[in-house]
């Protein structure tokens, strides 16, 4: 059974900093590009930052570039988000997904996701 699962998610002041985690199990993880999405509350799921399946790209969306560190250690099977300096308009459930083949940021082009992880940010 393919599964992703998000940690680190909580409640943090304006300002503050959380370690997003997303371990994988059931895939051969080393071969799939891994990517970060958002969902605020009554929004849109939108791109936050992928890595390559080597880790030796990666790009973010323009509202967390700066900010935000995408990472991910392969023999553990496991993807990483830093987040630093972070703002009220951050708070949403993080997810995480993986995709073969090509590069994307589009959710559609996803295979497989987690169940997301819940940051608020207080100001």
């Amino acid at each position: 059974q393919v599964q992703l699962v998000e940690s680190g998610g909580g409640l943090v002041q304006a300002g503050g900093s959380l370690n997003l985690s997303c371990a994988a199990s059931g895939i051969t993880f080393n071969t799939y590009h891994m990517v970060w999405f958002r969902q605020a509350p009554g929004g849109e799921r939108e791109f936050v930052a992928v890595i390559s399946w080597s880790g030796d790209w990666k790009t973010y969306a323009d509202s967390v570039k700066g900010r935000f560190t995408i990472s991910r250690d392969n023999a553990k099977n496991t993807m990483y988000l830093q987040m630093n300096s972070l703002k009220p308009e951050d708070t949403a459930v993080y997810y995480c997904a993986a995709r073969t083949g090509l590069l994307s940021t589009n959710p559609f082009d996803m295979r497989y996701w987690g169940k997301g992880t819940l940051v608020t940010v207080s100001s």
